[in-house]
């Protein structure tokens, strides 16, 4: 079957990091530009990170530059996001997806519903507090 999967949420201290996973599953993730969502209860979904399939280019909102860090691991087929001094307003469901033909830039900034990737994840929480 070919799919994505998040993995790597949880509750984490204000301050604190968690490494998330995106793996792909059926299909050669490389080949795919690779985008992070997050969506809070109530808050319309952001664009997180994203890292282009070819010269592997990276784009991160302005909200999360300097603390994220996004990066691909092809043979093991997955995305990773390093997510460090993490503030209770990063509490959110986290998302990936995966598309062929979008930019890193466009997949970032894409307000599309999830059926228009490629590929979607069905999220991981991150909850942020003391």
């Amino acid at each position: 079957q070919v799919h994505l999967v998040e993995s790597g949420g949880g509750l984490v201290q204000p301050g604190g990091s968690l490494r998330l996973s995106c793996a792909a599953s059926g299909f050669s993730l490389d080949y795919y530009t690779v985008g992070w969502f997050r969506q809070a209860p109530g808050k319309e979904r952001e664009g997180v990170s994203s890292i282009d399939n070819k010269e592997s280019s990276t784009h991160y909102a302005d909200s999360v530059k300097g603390r994220f860090t996004i990066s691909r691991d092809n043979a093991k087929n997955t995305v990773y996001l390093q997510m460090n001094s993490l503030r209770p307003e990063d509490t959110a469901v986290y998302y990936c997806a995966a598309d062929y033909s979008l930019t890193g830039l466009a997949i970032l900034v894409s307000d599309s519903p999830p059926n228009v990737f490629d590929h979607w994840g069905q999220g991981t929480q991150v909850t942020v507090s003391s």
